[in-house]
């Protein structure tokens, strides 16, 4: 190798420095899939980790699909809401068939009859196969007002003229147990989601201020979620729900549970938002922005949320199934929504007697909507909680 040799005084140094286009020679390095992941988003990150949790992306679809069902609650039952067959009182689950004496013939149902049981007081239904009424699919069957404002008439399923369809049986007043499950899903599913806005909203508003000025304010603020949170949550849910007064329409009923769910609930995201706000309000950007003259609300909302906010939906996405479960508990109680509306809770009050559920045990039904999406919920809120922690 030829050594270098040391200039002159006054002699132009050489030129060392390549004219060709800089490429840097990791970036030359990097593979297609490489790039594509190093220029992602940090919601496009979250997505791809998401993705991997299959429980969790099947937990998610299961309820995007119930939460979707309650836009055509009245389409997909086969029976008005308050539809009352007084011939089938407490009448088990009927069976779907697609074959009689061996031969293919389509979904259809047998006609029952029952007899009087005196001995236990009850109605004993049995089959008569003579009698086969089809199944027919986007029919017309008992009106309903569609969300209360359109008049219709048209179900997903309904039977032939003179049958009955009852999937999942009766209750004591004949009506559809179907009908009235999908009923209740509206009203048990959207108020946690409205109940955790409410939540949400405070606990950001009120955790950001005790997390970004500390002292006094977040000694406060600490102090009342401690009393809040000293209480037991049932007695507390029950003493406020016992509150409203018996004379209030049922949506004002409906909005008081929420309030009421939303109030108890805001606790734990608050301290979560507090305890990372108190974290990165000491970072760079943020005495940068400050310096400059920011206003604290622009601090917290512009500089500081952003980076919680995936936590912050993680631990939200937690908190509907509390709610879901405190509306499901009040309304068990007598406490909470009480008819003419019709929730998970409401239809499961009527089950409270065990001597009832022993003769009617499909009168339980409307728990097993709860317990599916209680853990579809906690599913979906794990895999967020992972696909959320950078550290993964």
């Amino acid at each position: 190798m030829k050594p270098r040799q040391i200039p002159k005084p006054g002699q132009k140094l050489p030129h060392y420095t390549s004219r060709e286009p800089f490429e840097h020679a990791a970036a030359a390095r990097l593979t297609p899939e490489q790039e594509r992941y190093y220029l992602a988003s940090q919601w496009q990150l979250m997505w791809w980790r998401f993705k991997r949790h299959r429980l969790a992306v099947i937990s998610a679809v299961f309820l995007l699909l119930a939460y979707g069902s309650i836009f055509i609650t009245e389409f997909l039952s086969p029976y008005n809401l308050h539809s009352r067959h007084v011939d089938q009182i407490y009448m088990p689950p009927q069976s779907v068939h697609l074959l009689h004496d061996g031969s293919f013939i389509g979904p259809f149902v047998y006609g029952t009859h029952y007899e009087l049981d005196m001995q236990n007081l009850r109605r004993v239904y049995t089959e008569d196969k003579s009698k086969i009424h089809r199944l027919q699919f986007f029919c017309s069957a008992d009106s309903y007002k569609f969300w209360g404002l359109i008049e219709a008439d048209n179900h997903l399923f309904c039977v032939e003229d003179g049958g009955t369809i009852f999937l999942l049986g009766t209750d004591r007043l004949g009506r559809d147990i179907l009908s009235r499950l999908l009923s209740g899903g509206r009203i048990s599913l959207t108020i946690g989601l409205i109940g955790i806005v409410l939540s949400f909203t405070m606990a950001i508003t009120i955790g950001g201020l005790a997390g970004y000025y500390g002292g006094i304010v977040d000694l406060f603020v600490q102090r009342v979620i401690e009393i809040l949170q000293s209480f037991p949550q049932i007695p507390l849910w029950m003493a406020l729900a016992a509150i409203l007064p018996v004379t209030w329409s049922p949506l004002l009923i409906y909005f008081g549970i929420t309030v009421i769910l939303a109030l108890l609930d805001w606790t734990g995201l608050a301290r979560a938002v507090r305890s990372k706000l108190l974290a990165l309000r000491e970072e760079d950007y943020c005495m940068a922005a400050r310096v400059m003259g920011a206003s604290p609300n622009r601090v917290i909302f512009r500089h500081l949320m952003p980076g919680v906010m995936s936590h912050l939906i993680a631990s939200a996405t937690l908190s509907i199934p509390n709610m879901i479960l405190g509306e499901t508990a009040l309304s068990f109680l007598g406490l909470g929504l009480r008819p003419p509306i019709t929730s998970w809770g409401v239809l499961l009050n009527e089950a409270q007697n065990i001597n009832v559920v022993a003769l009617y045990p499909w009168l339980i039904f409307p728990v097993v909507p709860v317990i599916l999406v209680i853990l579809a919920f906690n599913f979906v809120g794990d895999g967020m909680r992972d696909a959320a922690d950078p550290y993964k």
